[in-house]
């Protein structure tokens, strides 16, 4: 087994440089839109700098140490391997979290409630599903009002819950809100 050229040094440090700065630049730009799918391009490009990482580590114990350090560069080929391991089953399984509409975090939920409530007649709220569809919500939500309000009421409390959602600023593209008579 040959050591490494000393050139492989400065073609990794460059690597790890535009991995860690593309890692930073598409990592903000998940968070602001909330993209997973973006996040896990964004954790690719982490993983390839850390293995990039260590191939210099072990690429520069082979050339400093000299005959018998040769192995180093395939220990640290090892390391990789486990990062880039470690790294496809955590990204996995958000990308199957959003695939499979995973719910998002109860803090939405918790909004989406306080602004239904907000809405003049709004009694109470029985249920509130909400699913992510991509970068999009989708709410289902049971309102209750007096029972002896009329149906016009009804429907009109129901389209201000609808509309004050809509434009709440939370990614919500669809909402369905069914009217229950408060207390029954």
């Amino acid at each position: 087994h040959e050591a490494p050229a000393v050139f492989t040094l400065y073609v990794l440090i460059g690597a790890v440089i535009i991995k860690e700065v593309m890692f930073r630049l598409l990592h903000r730009t998940g968070q602001s839109i909330g993209s997973e799918a973006v996040k896990v391009t964004a954790w690719h490009h982490r993983a390839d700098a850390i293995t990039s990482g260590a191939a210099f580590i072990g690429i520069s114990v082979a050339l400093i140490g000299g005959p018998g350090y040769e192995q180093a560069d395939g220990w640290a080929a090892l390391v990789a391997c486990v990062v880039i391991a470690y790294n496809g089953v955590r990204l996995f399984r958000g990308a199957l979290d959003e695939m499979m509409d995973k719910a998002p975090p109860p803090e939405i939920e918790a909004r989406i409630r306080e602004i239904a409530r907000g809405i003049p007649d709004v009694a109470a709220i029985e249920k509130c599903r909400v699913r992510r569809s991509g970068l999009s919500l989708f709410v289902e939500i049971h309102v209750e009002v007096d029972g002896s309000l009329t149906v016009r009421r009804g429907h009109e409390i129901a389209h201000d819950v609808k509309q004050a959602l809509l434009e709440a600023q939370l990614s919500i593209i669809d909402v369905t809100v069914h009217i229950e008579p408060a207390g029954g």
